[in-house]
């Protein structure tokens, strides 16, 4: 009886708790479960969903992409400043960020893959190494229309209306990233589910000898795992910098823990017991109901990281507790 409880508490624990959790709020507050604050916790949750699918992508092999949230800071200030100090078209502005996030991620492959540093040590040095470059290449000021620049002139561009749309606007009534980051979650299941690539690095990540062993190129999926990673990390700056109207330097910061919870949370979604994209976004649900709520009901901001950080451990607790009895 224990174990059937165990077992149906790590399968559908997650989805309770997210239920539970949006019943108690909407008890105490009416308005919590209106259409408008239903859709702003959505577009809140996509950046952290498209920043937690790239962890998904580092964990599935056996891997940990620390420098997620430091991704996010460079890109979002680049994407910033590419409209307000260079005044580039629209196409720049989307492709530089993608491109930035992509060298991260062949940077942190490299000193994993091929020098072999542990993926902690290495993703935590190349955080600390972009949050140095994005600081020194905004000299620490936030980007924003008609900023003071050194010389005493003002910044000659601005965010265009177009951009802004992207992490602002409406798609049928539905907001724009909310949109995106359903779209992300769907072709992300499919790829991960029913392609060869997806089933590869599943494949790579639960025994890389095995793997290599059966033919697979190992150092290969794992390098396009840590790519994937900067993508969508670099994507999540782009939203950032849409939905805000400016260029932050420490926008990612916070949304690495977020991001990481929201990937551990989902282990235990519908018993999956491994990094996936469905688990992921039901993690960031899970996430953003807490904050929205919270918030709501008027509690310190500080107060926030111990509900998190107590998610979280509550995750992880399920997750091994059940991985720990079905190995024994």
């Amino acid at each position: 009886m224990k174990g059937k409880w165990l077992d149906v508490s790590y399968k559908y624990g997650a989805l309770f708790i997210i239920a539970a959790v949006i019943a108690i709020f909407s008890i105490v507050n009416e308005n919590f479960l209106s259409y408008d604050n239903m859709a702003d916790i959505l577009r809140s949750i996509s950046i952290v969903t498209f920043i937690a699918i790239g962890v998904t992508f580092s964990q599935i092999v056996d891997g940990f992409d620390l420098s997620v949230g430091s991704t996010v800071s460079l890109t979002t200030v680049v994407t910033a400043t590419l409209m307000v100090w260079f005044q580039f078209p629209l196409i720049v502005v989307l492709i530089v960020p993608l491109l930035i996030g992509i060298v991260i991620g062949l940077l942190n492959a490299l000193l994993i893959v091929k020098v072999r540093i542990p993926d902690l040590l290495a993703t935590l040095a190349v955080m600390y190494i972009i949050g140095g470059v994005h600081k020194t290449y905004t000299q620490g000021f936030s980007i924003y229309n008609n900023m003071q620049m050194t010389d005493g002139t003002k910044a000659p561009g601005k965010f265009t209306e177009t951009f802004l749309w992207i992490g602002q606007g409406k798609l049928l009534g539905i907001p724009v990233p909310v949109v995106l980051m359903i779209i992300a979650v769907v072709l992300v299941h499919v790829f991960l589910t029913y392609t060869r690539w997806g089933r590869q690095m599943y494949v790579t990540g639960g025994n890389q000898e095995a793997a290599r062993l059966s033919g697979i190129a190992v150092n290969r999926v794992r390098t396009f795992a840590y790519v994937l990673s900067g993508i969508f990390a670099a994507i999540g700056g782009i939203l950032f910098a849409a939905r805000v109207g400016s260029g932050q330097i420490d926008a990612g910061a916070p949304l690495l823990m977020e991001s990481v919870a929201a990937v551990f949370v989902g282990f235990s979604v519908l018993g999956a017991g491994k990094p996936n994209v469905i688990g992921t976004f039901f993690g960031a649900v899970l996430i953003g109901v807490l904050l929205n709520g919270l918030t709501m009901l008027n509690l310190p901001y500080y107060a926030f990281d111990i509900i998190k950080g107590s998610v979280l451990v509550l995750a992880l607790a399920i997750t091994f507790i059940h991985l720990t009895r079905r190995r024994t």
